[in-house]
């Protein structure tokens, strides 16, 4: 097996500003448009919709063509083989979950409001999504308090996924990918958690973007670090 540092680039980083639609029908790019607007939603900062989280996962779900970003972030690797074969069953799976998934969501939104999602109030909406998922609406989260852990966007794999797990994780994925793959245009969601991230995936490669500013230096212990570990004196690894 080749190394993905020998595979064809092709293509180009995708436009966020594009409303070509290369999975979603008209109805069904309008419908995850608005879940995933309620998923982030806009409120003192931008959200989901302004960071274009429609068009990451429209061109995820579109096939192989946009998996891997080329190191540089000029375009995409070139899948082929028994590896695009994979990828080309893995999309399938998950292009039958949307498919269905906004036939069901719609469905909720008919039986409670007569109307398809897209078109609800956004108060509809979440009454719809907390419906369909069988969960309330998340509180807001502020300084001081915690949620439960649902999805990682790291490490963690859509494969298997239900409709509105798959939605959530990727609403997260588009929000705070780079932007090569579509989402997180202007580095939208960066901003909105204060990252200061490279500008493009170039200047992680050629040594552009450095990340020795944000570290703290000075001695510090872990008590210093982390208060509650002040009564729990450390102890070295096998101590």
């Amino acid at each position: 097996m080749t190394l993905k540092a020998d595979w064809e680039i092709v293509g180009s980083p995708i436009d966020p500003d594009s409303n070509e639609r290369l999975f979603f029908t008209a109805h069904e790019w309008a419908t995850i448009e608005a879940a995933t607007a309620r998923i982030i939603p806009t409120d003192h900062d931008p959200g989901a919709r302004e960071a274009r989280a429609v068009v990451f996962i429209d061109r995820y779900l579109s096939g192989i063509d946009y998996v891997f970003a080329a190191a540089d972030g000029s375009g995409f690797l070139k899948l082929t083989g028994k590896f695009a074969e994979a990828w080309r069953a893995r999309m399938w799976d998950m292009q039958q979950t949307y498919r269905q998934g906004i036939r069901d969501l719609d469905e909720v939104a008919r039986q409670s409001h007569d109307a398809d999602f897209k078109d609800l109030a956004e108060e509809q909406q979440d009454a719809v999504l907390e419906t369909f998922s069988g969960a309330p609406k998340p509180s807001k989260v502020t300084l001081g308090t915690t949620e439960p852990v649902t999805t990682f966007l790291q490490g963690t794999f859509d494969e298997g996924m239900s409709f509105f797990p798959a939605l959530c994780l990727h609403t997260k994925q588009g929000f705070y990918c780079d932007p090569v793959y579509g989402g997180n245009k202007d580095h939208i969601g960066w901003k909105v958690i204060g990252f200061v991230g490279p500008k493009s995936l170039k200047d992680t490669m050629d040594g552009t973007y450095d990340t020795t500013p944000y570290f703290m230096e000075g001695d510090y212990s872990w008590q210093d670090l982390v208060p509650h570990l002040h009564d729990h004196p450390f102890q070295p690894a096998g101590g």
